[in-house]
């Protein structure tokens, strides 16, 4: 029985988009990448706590619905991602302790116990310089900035450095698995000497270097989550231009890959030199969803496409990679967002500092979201690096076998965010700080809310932009937000605030749920959340 029930979920999960299970193993949840969940009995309100005289720490007197709360980095953005009673959260070094290493403003993978929070293992993935080319990665101290890949006994990560691992999940508490035998190595600064390993360590079982091996050249920050399909891994590389914003050193590398998975040998790359039309930056994650009797992966790049590929059957012969066949790509970008009436190409702006928050300068948008695979179509936002200001973005929904547009919607700013689909009803965040509620087969838009107070006088400088994306689960639908508040309404075609609840620190991240329990991480904690047991004047 247990079997056939693992059969259906996950027939439930390539058909729908959406896994409703314990667990919550990868970003989104499953392949199809849908922020919505069938848990329940989650609460509406919950209290973060202080901190300990001053310390980071937080006093767990002070909270209320909490199971437990550890600290994290300075800055967190990706998600947690939970299996088999595990949580992996990828965050910055800021709260690296250990007397064998130092800090180099690098990354940080914690693995701790569901039920308690107990750290089992670290990987620390120092900052490093190559030298060659002459610049820092992840020069913003961003740290690990995606969430893993669970599947068993592994779990896939990228890492600010541009690398793809595969970890065990029992780290070396079982031994140094697998080829890859350098962690002591691996988890120091540059030019010290390889760390005693202990059993509170990491194992790499495969490490594969895409900055070098490829070779690409990220911008500002690597960012995906990899996706599982079969014998192999799909990954966005994160190429992208140099610090000047305009010349890309690797014009022609690939954009996406696969690899692999047990091996960590590169087994296939697209060919279709999205770097010659690159906007900006890439940091989207695949998605992936059956159609018919086919199965494609969905790609939003960073020239501002989406795109559907095949995966691979099986593995290339010989050392050459093959190369991953599109099925169809989508523009969603509308003509007038690339050209002015006169038919003029309309440049990518690019405004940083005190002019972002003066002006708005619209045209072409790269994809950072996410997309969404939902009953046979995909949804999917535009929008640009938040460095670089508010502007009219666009979301799609696409027929996910054809490629056509099914519907379309301009009622959103640029985005960073990946949509919810529960009940029927889509959930989106905008950059500005405005979330809206959309029919998920019409388009139609039935509300929108500012989460940002100084929306109306200040429309181009949001003083609560969005990084996170919406999470629909029991009938609510969760926002976390720049401003340090999480924002709990109804799921449904009427606007309803159950609660704002005070954060302590900003979100960039989205809440999810497994076993019952909804894990929040905020850019310096993770906590885990339960509903009341008993009533609390906290």
């Amino acid at each position: 029985m247990k079997l056939i029930r693992i059969i259906i979920t996950l027939t439930l999960a390539m058909s729908s988009g959406a896994v409703w299970a314990e667990d919550w193993p990868e970003w989104g949840g499953g392949p199809g990448r849908n922020m919505a969940s069938d848990a329940k009995n989650i609460p509406l309100s919950f209290g973060m706590g202080k901190t300990k005289d001053g310390r980071r720490q937080i006093d767990m007197s002070t909270t209320r619905n909490v199971k437990w709360a550890i600290t994290l980095g300075s800055q967190t953005y990706g998600n947690p991602v939970v299996s088999d009673g595990k949580i992996i959260v990828g965050t910055n070094d800021a709260i690296l302790s250990d007397k064998r290493l130092t800090r180099t403003r690098g990354g940080l993978v914690i693995c701790c116990d569901a039920k308690t929070g107990k750290t089992l293992w670290q990987l620390a993935v120092p900052r490093y310089v190559i030298k060659e080319r002459g610049f820092y990665m992840d020069q913003m101290n961003l740290g690990i900035c995606n969430s893993a890949t669970i599947e068993g006994d592994r779990a896939y990560l990228v890492t600010g450095r541009g690398e793809i691992l595969c970890l065990d999940m029992n780290g070396q508490s079982d031994g140094n698995d697998g080829p890859f035998q350098d962690e002591g190595k691996f988890i120091v600064a540059s030019g010290r000497p390889a760390a005693k390993l202990n059993k509170s360590d990491a194992d790499i079982i495969w490490r594969y270097d895409m900055v070098t091996q490829l070779p690409v050249r990220p911008h500002d920050a690597v960012s995906c989550a990899a996706l599982i399909c079969g014998d192999f891994i799909y990954v966005g590389t994160s190429n992208g231009p140099d610090l000047s914003h305009i010349n890309l050193p690797y014009p022609d590398a690939p954009s996406f890959i696969a690899l692999n998975k047990k091996t960590g040998k590169l087994a296939a790359v697209d060919d279709e030199k999205i770097g010659r039309r690159m906007l900006h930056g890439q940091w989207s994650s695949p998605a992936m969803g059956k159609v018919g009797d086919k199965t494609l992966i969905f790609y939003g790049a960073g020239d501002g496409l989406l795109y559907a590929f095949e995966p691979l059957s099986k593995s290339p012969e010989g050392d050459k990679p093959a190369t991953l066949k599109k099925v169809w790509s989508y523009d969603c970008n509308p003509h007038d967002y690339r050209f002015d009436a006169q038919g003029k190409k309309r440049l990518y702006q690019r405004l940083t500092g005190p002019a972002r928050n003066k002006v708005r300068r619209n045209g072409p948008s790269e994809i950072i979201a996410t997309p969404v695979f939902h009953n046979n179509r995909v949804y999917v936002a535009t929008g640009h690096d938040p460095n670089h200001g508010t502007g009219d973005g666009m979301l799609s929904c696409v027929d996910a076998a054809t490629g056509k547009k099914v519907w379309d919607s301009r009622k959103i700013e640029r985005s960073l965010s990946t949509c919810s689909i529960y009940n029927g009803l889509l959930y989106i965040a905008d950059y500005s700080g405005s979330v809206h509620c959309f029919d998920a087969d019409t388009g139609k838009r039935y509300w929108i809310h500012h989460t940002d107070p100084q929306f109306e006088k200040h429309p181009y400088r949001p003083t609560s932009p969005l990084w996170s994306s919406t999470f629909a689960v029991d009938g609510k639908v969760y926002l976390g937000t720049q401003r340090k508040e999480m924002w709990i309404f109804k799921a449904s075609k009427k606007k309803k605030i159950f609660n704002k609840i005070k954060l302590l620190d900003n979100m960039s991240s989205t809440p999810v749920t497994a076993g019952g329990v909804l894990y929040v991480n905020t850019g310096r904690y993770l906590y885990a959340v339960q509903a009341e047991t008993k009533p609390s004047d906290n």
